[in-house]
């Protein structure tokens, strides 16, 4: 069968175009994965990780922080609020974050934006997995 064509894009710009054998990625009811002669699907995504892999090698990652995803046969696209592959997250700065995150929802100073903060917290999970550090 035919590689998926992926494509991950960002209001930025397209964070990644290639050729793919499956895509899982993290749906707001859980992660999906994706075949080349998939259903045609449209559904929203949370902050997490995509993994693909590659034709003829090894799997890659991706750490989203929401967005959309349209599925075809043939392809998948992505857009995405944010998309880092695993080679250009800065693990350190992904672990500060992290623990900046825990600590306000952990000591919940007045005025705190719940919703934010877990989402921060959330972005941060998802870059220090698609690096493998967590």
């Amino acid at each position: 069968m035919a590689p998926l064509k992926l494509e991950v894009i960002t209001p930025e710009r397209v964070t990644l175009k290639t050729e793919a054998e499956g895509v899982i990625a993290p749906g707001i009811l859980g992660y999906l994965g994706i075949l080349p002669g998939h259903a045609p699907l449209i559904t929203p995504l949370k902050a997490g990780v995509v993994t693909y892999r590659q034709q003829g090698g090894g799997e890659e990652r991706l750490a989203v922080s929401g967005g959309f995803l349209e599925a075809g046969p043939e392809h998948v696209v992505i857009l995405a609020d944010t998309a880092e592959k695993a080679a250009e997250i800065d693990v350190e700065r992904a672990r500060q974050a992290k623990a900046r995150a825990e600590k306000r929802l952990r000591e919940r100073p007045p005025g705190l934006d719940v919703a934010r903060a877990e989402a921060a917290l959330q972005r941060a999970t998802a870059r220090l997995k698609a690096a493998g550090a967590l």
